[in-house]
């Protein structure tokens, strides 16, 4: 055989032994809520034996039970990777001891309700407060549910949550802690292509630094020419050949492999777009390369084509081609164009000077992309508001009615930005609110106002956990001197706040809890779920409940709900971030 020739025969056997006999090591998890995604330190591996006593049985253990069995009888052994796999029913980030959770948060949870729930809400545009949450309840270190449910079904749902989404450094970190996860090489697959599209081969390459043993094709085959990249040739030959006797058929994958190697020399024209990587390597083994995208072809090679350069210079687009104009706006509607383009290719259209006076009446003569870039263009040189908002509002129009209504989604919130609120008038003031796009504002500290309670000093309590009998003496100040005032009424918002306090074992005077009714009614399903401690389930319905608002759009009566529910279940950690992201004023 060609490449086994390459290969000395020895290095061959040991590079199986190693591929076959890498032992799983496991990391200690992080905390949700202090972990910097962004910062990712790569872990020692921790080359230690795992030490298991003889009497652990069971269909299932967990990676956490492993690390923390004490071994009785000293007795050492080895675990291969696929005996642990098929063994281990572990896999995630956090610590459940870090949000008050248990490594049995599962255990009486019925799987066809996980799967109802999660195949809704997995669907949905998932607001950062219910994201967060789901975050919580499926990357917690914690054993797979077992009834009716499998575990390659609760892992799959963990994977698309991943990928769903789209934090790469999240991915990143499963990715390190979980080298045995089912489902990694398409948490691979992910993180490579998002690289590889933006042409980034280092960043690209970086996730096999990490994880180390993959089966997939596509994911073996990355792993191979990110090997080469390196100038590994050798090692990369080697897991080739290997993949070739396992029955792994590419001949293009082949001969760009080896092209790139310098084992062909003879010129390959061939290109494909079967995947991204066959177009990378098309790209980079093609002389003159040239490729046209079209309405099918997909978002990552879009966006590989843009980050190299590849598309159509704005200037050289032919805007007598209808169809190419329409792609493109179909591309962007798809965000696989970038929007900023479009609206500058729409710039090069050239009108008369009753044509743009008479735009809104007229219009409708042309095709519909002529139609858009008429209306933009007198848009932009209309400089009152009104007629400004209802250009704007008649140009989202035009998209929707072409079902590419996400076309004109950043532009025309830049647009909107640039006027000046107060003179918009109130005809337009829904069109204005929806389509707005608010920059994310920095969280800063908390304004008390100790005449309110739920705004008072006591939300300190929440922060910094003070001592009871030292809270209590606060307590009783505070509401002291705001209930004085016998007009004062309790709102819910102060109830959950007084609420929480008594469920942490601070005693509240008769005198003040006999100002508010604390009756919440819990629905009798859910009820039984918190009497049975069953977890994952309910963390799931509040995701349910949340859904796509956030939490401070949320009802009192719901947020009080869901917070008296986490007391009972003593969840003070997940309560304590819910009170102070809702509770408080901030300044």
């Amino acid at each position: 055989m060609k490449i086994s020739k390459l290969l000395n025969k020895k290095n061959y056997i040991f590079f199986l032994f190693l591929i076959f006999f890498n032992i799983s090591t496991a990391n200690e998890p992080e905390d949700i809520w202090n972990i910097d995604k962004s910062k990712i330190e790569t872990n020692t591996e921790n080359k230690n034996q795992l030490e298991i006593s003889n009497d652990t049985d069971g269909d299932s253990i967990s990676i956490y039970d492993l690390n923390n069995n004490k071994n009785n009888n000293n007795q050492t052994i080895v675990l291969e990777e696929n005996n642990l796999q098929d063994k281990v029913s572990l896999f995630g980030i956090y610590d459940p001891d870090q949000n008050n959770l248990t490594i049995d948060m599962w255990k009486k949870s019925e799987g066809n309700e996980i799967k109802k729930i999660l195949n809704k809400i997995i669907l949905q545009d998932l607001s950062e407060d219910a994201t967060d949450l789901l975050e919580v309840a499926l990357l917690t270190n914690s054993n797979a549910p077992e009834t009716n449910i499998t575990r390659d079904e609760f892992y799959n749902f963990q994977k698309n949550f991943l990928i769903k989404k789209n934090d790469l450094n999240l991915i990143k970190l499963f990715l390190e802690k979980n080298k045995n996860f089912i489902g990694k090489d398409d948490l691979i697959n992910y993180y490579a292509n998002h690289y590889l599209a933006e042409a980034n081969i280092e960043r690209s390459c970086e996730i096999f630094d990490i994880v180390d043993t993959v089966s997939d094709d596509y994911t073996s085959k990355l792993k191979i020419y990110c090997l080469v990249n390196a100038n590994q040739i050798e090692k990369a030959l080697l897991i080739f050949d290997l993949k070739k006797e396992m029955g792994l058929i590419d001949t293009f994958f082949e001969k760009k492999l080896f092209k790139i190697i310098g084992f062909e020399t003879e010129a390959n024209n061939e290109i494909s777009d079967k995947n991204l990587l066959a177009l990378h390597l098309s790209h980079r083994t093609v002389e003159n390369f040239n490729y046209i995208p079209n309405e099918n072809t997909p978002k990552d090679i879009w966006k590989y084509l843009a980050s190299t350069n590849l598309l159509e210079k704005i200037e050289s687009i032919d805007l007598e081609d209808i169809e190419k104009i329409k792609l493109l706006e179909k591309a962007t509607h798809e965000m696989k164009y970038d929007e900023e383009e479009l609206f500058n290719i729409y710039t090069r259209f050239q009108f008369s000077f009753n044509q743009l006076l008479t735009a809104k009446d007229n219009y409708k003569t042309l095709d519909k992309s002529s139609q858009r870039a008429l209306i933009y263009q007198k848009m932009l040189l209309t400089n009152e508001i009104n007629e400004k908002m209802e250009l704007a509002e008649l140009l989202k129009k035009l998209f929707k009615d072409d079902n590419m209504e996400n076309a004109f989604y950043f532009e025309l919130s830049k647009i909107l930005n640039e006027l000046d609120s107060v003179e918009i008038t109130p005809e337009y003031t829904s069109f204005y609110e929806t389509n707005l796009i608010n920059e994310d504002t920095e969280i800063k500290k908390i304004k008390f106002n100790n005449k309110i309670i739920h705004q008072s000093k006591l939300l300190n309590y929440f922060i910094d956990k003070k001592d009871v009998s030292k809270m209590e003496k606060e307590t009783d100040d505070i509401l002291k001197s705001i209930l004085k005032d016998k007009k004062y009424i309790i709102t819910t918002n102060d109830e959950i706040l007084l609420e929480s306090l008594k469920y942490d074992g601070i005693k509240i005077s008769k005198k003040f809890t006999d100002r508010y009714d604390s009756k919440v009614n819990i629905p009798p399903d859910l009820q039984v779920k918190v009497n049975n401690r069953d977890l994952g389930l309910i963390l799931l319905r509040f995701v349910e409940i949340i859904g796509e608002d956030q939490l401070n759009d949320l009802g009192s009566e719901t947020l009080n709900f869901i917070l008296i529910t986490l007391n009972q279940l003593d969840l003070d950690k997940i309560r304590n971030k819910i009170i102070l992201k809702t509770l408080p004023i901030r300044v």
